[in-house]
């Protein structure tokens, strides 16, 4: 009878039996995988080294922006806390107003041209033919992993008064007003020639991150549009953009953040200056820092840039996510 009881019950139902510790294989298998707290030590490196690169220079950042914090308090050590007072400094100085206004304008003015120049070079590398399709990508490639010193000090020879290969370009096209021109020396030029360097720089990105993103669009959506009788304006407003609308606003929010946080371009090319028509948040954090040793003004400086480049995204973001309800 016990033989014809085992041979009554399935197969699988033995072979999934619970064993006598009471849990099912499912659940014993998986203790397994997880491995105990190995996975946690394999991850633990980085995690430090990310607290110690990135968390630690913040919050020592922080601590100093509501110290006194000089040239003697970081040789000795012994500085106090003032609360709010190095920020009530730095909000009562109309220069600081001035520099956050250039910083929103240089910030617009870099975003909406990478933008667009990205958008469309991503468009003409969609209608290209294998070869020059490959040819641009490597260019834009080789471009976008110059270093950012070597970038500028190209752009630097460029428009050098002397010896500058713009001037001698327009010199020669009958513009002689422009022999020995000081760009440099002129503030709109000088910050014009910087919203070039930086676009130059970021272009490449934008049009490879929005390219791959239109290859994921069905050509069957533009057919339909086209034998509705649609342009390809329309087609661009009302099918592509749509459907790569994610890829855009990511790309967007990255570049507020680097065009809002640019320094090395604009420290090793002018400084700041001439006068400050090149200076924004970053650069007049370390210029407070370096030039009078307030460290502590420094790091408020510093502290208010992240304050408004997170408002500057919260905004982006929060119009992203209503966008996505909508849809």
């Amino acid at each position: 009878m016990s033989a014809v009881r085992e041979r009554a019950v399935p197969r699988n139902a033995r072979r999934h039996r619970p064993r006598a510790d009471g849990r099912p294989p499912a659940a014993r298998r998986a203790a397994r995988e997880r491995g105990g707290p190995w996975p946690y030590l394999l991850v633990a490196p980085a995690v430090l080294g990310m607290l110690y690169l990135l968390v630690y220079p913040l919050a020592r950042a922080v601590l100093i922006s509501f110290q006194d914090f000089r040239l003697r308090q970081l040789i000795m050590g012994d500085a106090k806390f003032v609360g709010f007072a190095n920020y009530r400094t730095l909000l009562t100085d109309p220069r600081f107003w001035t520099v956050v206004r250039r910083t929103f304008l240089f910030m617009a003015v870099n975003v909406v041209l990478i933008m667009v120049i990205g958008l469309l070079v991503a468009l003409m590398i969609q209608r290209l033919g294998r070869l020059w399709r490959v040819a641009v990508l490597s260019s834009l490639v080789l471009a976008w992993a110059m270093p950012v010193v070597a970038a500028t000090t190209v752009f630097q020879w460029l428009f050098h008064s002397e010896f500058g290969v713009v001037n001698r370009a327009l010199t020669s096209l009958g513009f002689g007003s422009f022999e020995r021109y000081p760009w440099f020396a002129h503030g709109t030029a000088a910050f014009a020639i910087l919203v070039l360097l930086v676009v130059w720089q970021s272009v490449p990105f934008a049009a490879i991150t929005l390219y791959s993103a239109l290859t994921t669009v069905p050509a069957e959506l533009h057919e339909s549009a086209r034998i509705d009788g649609a342009g390809a304006f329309r087609v661009l407003r009302s099918v592509t953009l749509p459907m790569i609308r994610p890829i855009v606003m990511l790309v967007l929010c990255l570049e507020v953040i680097w065009t809002f946080k640019a320094f090395v371009q604009i420290w090793v090319m002018t400084r700041g200056g001439p006068g400050d028509a090149t200076t924004i948040l970053p650069v007049y954090a370390v210029q407070t820092a370096l030039s009078s040793q307030r460290y502590d003004l420094g790091s408020a400086a510093s502290m208010v840039t992240v304050v408004l480049m997170s408002g500057v995204l919260a905004l982006y973001l929060r119009q992203m996510f209503r966008q996505e309800d909508e849809l």
